[in-house]
């Protein structure tokens, strides 16, 4: 069935394909230009839809690059609820900012700055405008976002469902031919096992290297964290019994992880950056509640429990934990941050 669907979808992904191939043609010869701005810029992006691991790839640099630059991170704003540009403050909730650039603001400002801003040509300068001296502007899902000229573009792509297996929308999930990761610089397997096998890292490579002879490949894995109790004090759940909560794109790798560490008991899934109501609060309430003594803790993702904060007095009272994430590299991440600091080390900004 599913290679049916695949084959009736075939001639709209064609279709789809090249007119991105068009677009990016456009922009290749020059006829739709891409800008450079008065600031180092770095573009984090990939070629399918969500659920690739680009938010552990943005935090993992702003930890790598904030201390010495002064650090924006641009974020479009997914599935928020307001328009154009704004900059990050801390009355502003998930639903006006957008989950993950609320994430991202909570856990490093006044380290960095956080923005959203649909078209980045124009919420860079005003960025600018209002944070001079920024040194580095940190593109969060820019791939396709070509009317910016990045010094710097890292593509990641998900271990389980890489680029150069999958097929343009609505055939699979790509968001073009597979020939557009020639454009990055960089690209990083994401969500890879533990262990990982040399030989099975260099399978990956060949693949990736049939559109991208030039860009070093590089695997990371998902770090959980201590799971965090909503006041925020530290509290270990191991062999906990565990009723999960998750609004992402592809929850399969958290689950594993609460299925190994601790007893899993039910999980409600919903869509990635899912928007909760009243109603959706009150469901979990009555399931845990159902559960009763069979059930220790709620646990969610920490995109989820920024979109949860605004019914904290609802949720006020219950074992309710999130677990911060972290992207790890499996062999050679020294190497990935030299390759970064270097880049951005030879960037001229004219001035």
């Amino acid at each position: 069935m599913r290679l049916m669907s695949r084959v009736i979808l075939w001639p709209f992904s064609m279709l789809y394909g090249l007119i991105m191939l068009l677009r990016n043609h456009l922009f290749d010869i020059g006829y739709k230009r891409s800008l450079s701005f008065q600031t180092k810029v770095i573009s984090v992006g990939n070629l399918s839809l969500g659920g690739n691991g680009k938010t552990p790839m943005v935090e993992y640099l702003v930890r790598l690059l904030s201390i010495d630059h002064k650090t924006a991170v641009l974020s479009r704003g997914y599935g928020r609820s307001s328009t154009g540009f704004k900059l990050a403050t801390p009355n502003l909730t998930a639903e006006e900012l957008g989950d993950e650039p609320l994430q991202m603001y909570l856990k490093f400002h006044p380290a960095i700055q956080v923005a959203v801003g649909e078209s980045r040509a124009l919420a860079i300068p005003s960025i600018l405008l209002e944070e001079p001296g920024t040194e580095l502007v940190i593109l969060d899902d820019a791939f396709q976002h070509r009317e910016v000229n990045p010094d710097l573009s890292i593509l990641v792509t998900d271990y389980r469902t890489p680029f150069f297996r999958d097929h343009v929308l609505p055939a699979g999930r790509l968001r073009e031919f597979r020939s557009g990761a020639r454009r990055a610089d960089i690209i990083v397997v994401t969500k890879c096992p533990s262990g990982l096998e040399p030989d099975h890292r260099e399978q990956y490579r060949n693949g990736i290297k049939k559109y991208n002879q030039q860009a070093p490949v590089y695997f990371t894995r998902i770090i959980y964290q201590d799971p965090i109790h909503c006041s925020n004090s530290k509290i270990p759940l191991p062999g906990s019994r565990i009723l999960l909560l998750t609004g992402i794109a592809k929850p399969k790798t958290m689950v594993e992880y609460v299925s190994d560490r601790f007893t899993l008991v039910d999980h409600i899934s919903y869509r990635d950056h899912f928007r909760y109501q009243k109603k959706h609060i009150d469901h979990l309430i009555k399931r845990f509640g159902t559960l009763g003594n069979k059930c220790d803790a709620i646990l969610t993702t920490e995109k989820d429990m920024v979109r949860l904060k605004k019914f904290e007095s609802l949720l006020d009272g219950l074992p309710i934990y999130y677990l911060p994430i972290e992207c790890q590299f499996i062999g050679d991440g020294q190497q990935f941050n030299q390759s970064v600091l270097n880049r951005l080390r030879n960037v001229k900004i004219d001035g």
